[in-house]
């Protein structure tokens, strides 16, 4: 299952074969913890609008500087793996730094794939993507769906008592 998981130099090579096969390669990233339905939504409809989807997954320590000290709540290898054995995942790409920008300056994907809730502005690596002619896509997510909505639950449902 862990076949998907490359580094930054194999996915370089494979982006760069599949565009020369004219696929359309698509790059998205995240931290992905705790898998849920938003998630599963959001990358079914990724996929949807290319022929190969690359994730960009944020190491945990990346996770931690982001998110906060008690992020993430799975390890970076339970997260990829999780990812690996997704269909609408064909590679996963750990990174180490806050954003994926030379991720998506090493893959150069043909579209630049985010939630609906970022402005184009924000996104890291969309005005990289756009000057050579790729595109930056905005997809919607499902309301209520979040990692920090699962924590909360269990938090409150669960730990009232402790």
């Amino acid at each position: 299952m862990l076949e998907k998981l490359k580094t930054l130099e194999e996915i370089q090579e494979i982006a760069e074969r599949l565009k020369k096969n004219n696929k359309t390669v698509a790059f998205t990233n995240g931290c992905f913890d705790i898998l849920h339905m938003g998630h599963i939504s959001y990358l079914q409809k990724a996929r949807a609008i290319c022929d190969i989807l690359i994730v960009g997954l944020n190491s945990d320590a990346s996770v931690k500087r982001i998110k906060g000290k008690n992020r993430p709540i799975n390890s970076q290898q339970d997260r990829a793996f999780v990812l690996c054995g997704l269909e609408s995942v064909d590679y996963v790409v750990l990174f180490e730094e806050d954003t994926p920008i030379n991720l998506i300056k090493a893959v150069k994907p043909d579209i630049l794939i985010k939630g609906a809730d970022w402005k184009e502005k924000e996104v890291a690596g969309c005005d990289f993507v756009k000057s050579y002619g790729g595109a930056c896509r905005f997809i919607e997510f499902v309301n209520n769906r979040s990692t920090t909505n699962i924590i909360k639950k269990i938090v409150d449902e669960y730990c009232k008592d402790i």
